[in-house]
C-alpha cells in the first residue's frame, strides 16, 4: 500500500486525490465568504485542502485535495452553499421551481472516455444511480488537455456523483501528461468569454448561476431545461 493510501474507519480504501473546479468570480466569492470565514470553515470541517487560483480572470480554478471522504465533504458543503444562494435569490420571487445546483469539474481528457463508458454506459449509470445530470464537454478547454464536466442536481446527488467520478479516476488513471487549463486574464475593456461555450454539452456560467448555452437548451433534459428558463426569469426580474 502506498503512503497515499490508508484504510478509512469503515474499512474502505481512502486515497488522496485532487479535483479541480472551474468557477466564476462571484461563485468563488460565495465560498470564500466574508473575510474568508466560509472557506476556512469548509477546510476545517472537511479536512480537505481548498485552494483558489489567483488573478483577475473572470474564471478561477478551485483545487480540492485530500482523502476521498474529505473531498466528498468539501463538495457537499460547496453544493449546499450554492443551494442556499439560489434559495436566497428566490426569496422575493414568484418562481416556485428551484433550479439545480451546478458545478463544473475540470477533468483530464484522457479519462473522459472511462467516465462516459462504452456507448455512454458509465455516464448513464452515474445519472441513474445518483439522480444528477452529468455532461462531458466535447472539446478540450483552451490550451489544455482537460475538458469541462458539468454536474447538476441537489447537493446530495452531486456528492454521490463525485463519489462515482473519483472511482473512475482511481480505476482509470490519466494517460500521458495532462496540460492543465488556466483561465486567461481579460485585458481591461475587453469582453469576457467564459470557456467553453461552443460545445453542445458545454455550459457558460454568467454571474453566480449556471446556464446552458443558448444553442444547447434543446440538448438538456426537459426538467433541467425548464429550470433554466425559470432561473433566467428570476434573475431578469
Amino acid at each position: 500500500m502506498s503512503d497515499k493510501e490508508e484504510m478509512a474507519s469503515d474499512g474502505s480504501l481512502n486515497v488522496t486525490l485532487t479535483l479541480r473546479l472551474l468557477m466564476h468570480g462571484k461563485e468563488v466569492g460565495s465560498i470564500i465568504g466574508k473575510k474568508g470565514e466560509t472557506v476556512k470553515k469548509m477546510r476545517e470541517e472537511s479536512g480537505a485542502r481548498i485552494n483558489i487560483s489567483e488573478g483577475s480572470s473572470p474564471e478561477r480554478i478551485v483545487t480540492i485535495t485530500g482523502p476521498t471522504e474529505g473531498i466528498f465533504r468539501a463538495f457537499s458543503m460547496i453544493a449546499q452553499k450554492f443551494e442556499e444562494d439560489i434559495a436566497a435569490a428566490m426569496t422575493n420571487s414568484n418562481v416556485t421551481s428551484k433550479p439545480p445546483v451546478t458545478l463544473r469539474l475540470v477533468f483530464p481528457g484522457s479519462q473522459c472516455g472511462s467516465l462516459i463508458g462504452k456507448g455512454g454506459s458509465k455516464i448513464k449509470e452515474i445519472r441513474e444511480t445518483t439522480g444528477a445530470q452529468v455532461q462531458v464537454a466535447g472539446d478540450m478547454l483552451p490550451d489544455s488537455t482537460e475538458r469541462a464536466v458539468t454536474i447538476s442536481g441537489t447537493p446530495q446527488a452531486i456528492t454521490q456523483c463525485v463519489r462515482h467520478i473519483c472511482s473512475v479516476m482511481l480505476e482509470s488513471p490519466p494517460k500521458g501528461a495532462t496540460i492543465p487549463y488556466r483561465p486567461k486574464v481579460i485585458p481591461a475593456g475587453a469582453h469576457a468569454v467564459l470557456a467553453p461555450q461552443h460545445s453542445a454539452q458545454a455550459f457558460a456560467i454568467p454571474g453566480q448561476y449556471a446556464f446552458a448555452h443558448q444553442d444547447d437548451w434543446m440538448h438538456l433534459p426537459p426538467q433541467v431545461h425548464k429550470s433554466w428558463q425559470y432561473l433566467m426569469i428570476l434573475l431578469a426580474a
